[in-house]
């Protein structure tokens, strides 16, 4: 069966008001009636306009009809919705409908089987579930130790009674659950798109994204920062300062550290489903600026030290 778009056929947009879709009427009903159009399908197009215009004059049938456009309108191989019943059609006088009407029409609004057409603007029982949405929700290291809820705001689609769509916001406080990942799927239950009818809502998903920190690199449940040294506490050993996400702790530094070497702080990384991640600090040898006192002290250095760097090199040739 296919689907008739009432509002191409009489030439309208689908917010057109009363009079325009009046005055679209009666300008193709001159046009295409039988007792003085030449054109060749003049009866046929007239019996469209007309049953276009059946639809779309009243405001029940019109909103039944941009429901059925909204959820169920296709071009090829229409079918009503799943639930859909006929109800029945009548002329404003409260009589059954007697035009040659398309099987389109009769599927969406049935020959008429009760007696009464105050009966005709009740909706069907037609029940279609909500859109899921999807939408990302950017969080701090941080956030993800902290116990305080988040709120996040998103956009819902929202129909009006004659099909229309327009964007609704929507606000909600959501708590992170412990153990997120960067690009995890939250899905929160009923918080997508209304369903019509008894369709219930659909589903709101929320995708993580871990906002880059200017310390903190993130391996799993693990944080990588990177500490500067001074070449002497490196060569000496030392205790630093060193930033976490819940505040600054105390490290000892062991004497003859490497740069590239990594200390481990247990359980200061990100949280995890069943363990805490850990710290990691990757100790990097900064060199000082050069003048010409420390350039001396490093000449002395050189000469005293009994130290070949590359010694593994002459081994291994």
């Amino acid at each position: 069966m296919e689907f008739k778009d009432y509002y191409k056929i009489l030439g309208v947009d689908s917010d057109a008001d009363k009079k325009t879709i009046k005055n679209a009427y009666r300008k193709l009903a001159r046009k295409y009636h039988p007792d003085v159009s030449d054109h060749h399908d003049a009866e046929n197009q007239f019996k469209e306009v007309a049953e276009a215009y059946e639809v779309l004059k009243d405001d029940a049938k019109r909103a039944e009809y941009d429901e059925i456009r909204q959820y169920g309108g296709s071009q090829q191989g229409f079918r009503p919705p799943p639930g859909w019943e006929p109800s029945g059609s009548w002329d404003n006088s409260g009589r059954h409908f007697q035009g040659d009407f398309s099987d389109f029409f009769s599927s969406i609004f049935g020959t008429g089987s009760d007696s009464r057409a105050s009966d005709f603007g009740q909706r069907r029982a037609y029940s279609q579930r909500g859109q899921d949405i999807e939408t990302e929700m950017p969080i701090f290291l941080e956030d993800t130790l902290s116990e305080e809820s988040k709120t996040i705001s998103y956009s819902l689609p929202h129909y009006d009674e004659h099909g229309h769509v327009t964007e609704v916001s929507k606000t909600l406080k959501v708590k992170i659950p412990p153990g997120v990942t960067d690009g995890e799927l939250i899905r929160l239950k009923g918080q997508g798109a209304p369903g019509v009818g008894d369709g219930g809502s659909g589903d709101l998903y929320l995708r993580i994204r871990l906002v880059p920190h200017p310390l903190f690199d993130v391996e799993g449940h693990n944080l990588i920062i990177t500490l500067p040294l001074a070449p002497w506490e490196a060569a000496l050993g030392a205790k630093v300062t060193l930033p976490t996400l819940s505040g600054k702790i105390n490290l000892t530094i062991p004497a003859n550290s490497q740069s590239g070497q990594r200390l481990r702080v247990k359980g200061k990384g990100l949280p995890g489903k069943q363990v805490q991640g850990d710290l990691y600090a990757v100790l990097k040898v900064v060199m000082p600026k050069s003048n010409d006192s420390l350039k001396e002290q490093w000449q002395q250095l050189a000469e005293q030290a009994p130290f070949d760097p590359r010694a593994e090199w002459s081994e291994a040739s």
